[in-house]
């Protein structure tokens, strides 16, 4: 009987020779433990903001994580096409969208508490470290890599990160805006607040968004879906 040859014991086995599918098949039962880690990040949604404050629409940590992981990309596109800068925009898009995440297991602290004094917010901070040390934690460990530049900062993404802190401010900032739109007097100082914050962290990307996108959250549905001079 003629010896079988590996590349017909490759054709049986899909492709790939027996040793290598057995191989992956036992790759595959050492990593198949179940993980709570998305089913955590689903809760983004029952942690409401703005706690202490009279709000027209209510706001999660879901909604606004998806805010701000959009600003913070759009931050990154201007730095990169009008300000001749290399940064990864995607990147900053998911740091947006997990920069929340310890909020899962913190809750929001109302910024008054949060910015009384300088204790309470060391304090708050170590908090949050171990909040996102322990979401980290419920990822396979070989995924954790791939997420622990989004929970932690690091030295090269420095920049990154401090634009996603502008779209942060700029989430709220829009946030004050639409109250006020709605008759809510409730958010005008926090509205000059968060404008005077904007104006302190002097990022030229920050200027450009509030030059050209920032007014039209003050319009209609209306007044945003009229022709543009391209569509003419």
């Amino acid at each position: 009987m003629p010896k079988q040859t590996s590349v017909e014991t490759r054709d049986r086995n899909g492709g790939h020779p027996a040793g290598d599918r057995h191989t992956g098949r036992e790759a595959r039962s050492r990593t198949s433990q179940q993980s709570p880690f998305f089913a955590m990040m689903s809760r983004m949604k029952y942690i409401e903001r703005w706690m202490l404050m009279r709000s027209s629409s209510s706001e999660n940590i879901s909604e606004h994580s998806l805010q701000v992981g959009m600003l913070a990309h759009a931050l990154a596109v201007l730095h990169n096409v009008r300000f001749g800068g290399s940064l990864d925009v995607s990147k900053a898009a998911l740091i947006g969208m997990y920069h929340d995440a310890s909020e899962i297991i913190t809750g929001d602290m109302p910024t008054p508490v949060k910015y009384y004094n300088r204790e309470i917010l060391e304090a708050f901070h170590g908090i949050e470290d171990r909040a996102n040390r322990r979401l980290l934690a419920m990822l396979p460990e070989d995924m954790r890599p791939y997420y622990e530049e989004l929970f932690f900062p690091c030295s090269q993404d420095a920049y990154l990160w401090k634009l996603v802190k502008a779209a942060d401010k700029l989430s709220a900032y829009i946030k004050c805006i639409e109250e006020a739109g709605a008759g809510n007097g409730e958010f005008l100082s926090a509205q000059q607040s968060v404008r005077a914050l904007l104006a302190e962290m002097e990022l030229p990307e920050v200027d450009v968004f509030l030059e050209e996108f920032l007014p039209s959250f003050g319009k209609t549905l209306d007044e945003l879906n009229r022709p543009t001079g391209e569509d003419k």
